[in-house]
């Protein structure tokens, strides 16, 4: 009875967390990962990147439970979320708050480790990740602070391994920054009906019937970046694999938008993780070649 009662409690912090969804930390880490590799010249300190690694399964745990704290009205009005630990009243708002401060205090003393600069980083990025959830009650398109948040470790992984002159990340950072608001505008279209009816904003709705042309064009604009910034850094033919690798992901993305069918949708933006590991896989695997 004891045991059982202790996985189901178990089982939803598991689920506030989103450890049966690993997409959201993926997507997080892929951009670090590339950051890390291409200021480094494909060699990050092993302890530097052990902390980038856990940090991110961290502070991206740590977000989820914000985010489901302060979504949990909301969230048993949308399809998609009605099943979320807070939403059915599994969880305590009080205890997705404890769990939301005990991991971003352990991911603090992760960074603790790391040099002023990043530290100081890392602090603005708390900050505007802890942000996002409330921007979606103020602002019409809250992917923008998404895009922030999620497109910080590359200045933290440069500034952790390299420096913030470094020409790369200032092509690097903006085109993650553009990633990331094309695959929360794509998850937005998942729920697009639901948030249409209870007042949640949205890219998506703001795009209204332009948004799949708006994926087509900003997909476009950051893979052409991406081909740029490997021209820039000198990169070779792994590296343009994985570009071609991302394009087909790209590619069948819109054809599974094209529609706004909900459950294509959501297999649109999950496929953004394999785009993602494609391109650090380019990347490490182009680096290894070079420096081996």
């Amino acid at each position: 009875m004891v045991s059982g009662v202790l996985t189901e409690r178990l089982k939803a912090y598991g689920g506030l967390i989103r450890l049966d969804r690993p997409a959201g930390t993926l997507l997080l880490l892929w951009p670090t990962l590339f950051a890390l590799w291409l200021a480094s010249g494909g060699d990050p300190p092993a302890r530097i990147l052990l902390v980038f690694v856990a940090g991110t399964f961290l502070m991206r745990s740590a977000g989820c439970a914000v985010n489901d704290y302060a979504d949990r009205r909301v969230d048993r009005l949308v399809k998609r979320t009605r099943s979320r630990p807070l939403a059915t009243g599994a969880i305590r708002p009080a205890e997705a708050l404890a769990v939301a401060g005990l991991l971003a205090a352990g991911a603090a003393w992760l960074v603790f480790s790391l040099p002023p600069l990043v530290i100081g980083l890392a602090v603005l990025g708390a900050a505007v990740a802890g942000f996002y959830p409330f921007a979606k009650r103020i602002m019409p398109a809250p992917q923008l602070v998404l895009g922030v948040a999620f497109s910080w470790g590359v200045p933290m992984a440069y500034a952790a391994v390299s420096d913030l002159g470094n020409p790369s990340l200032w092509m690097l950072w903006p085109l993650t920054f553009l990633w990331v608001v094309i695959y929360d505008t794509v998850y937005a279209m998942v729920d697009r009906d639901d948030d249409e009816r209870i007042g949640v904003p949205s890219t998506a709705i703001v795009l209204g019937r332009h948004d799949v042309l708006f994926i087509v064009v900003a997909h476009a604009t950051y893979l052409a970046g991406m081909i740029g910034l490997g021209w820039a850094a000198g990169l070779g033919p792994a590296y343009f694999a994985g570009v071609a690798g991302a394009m087909l992901c790209a590619g069948r993305q819109i054809a599974l938008i094209r529609g706004r069918d909900r459950e294509r949708c959501f297999q649109a933006f999950n496929n953004n993780s394999l785009l993602g590991f494609l391109l650090f896989a380019g990347l490490a695997l182009d680096m290894l070649f070079t420096t081996g």
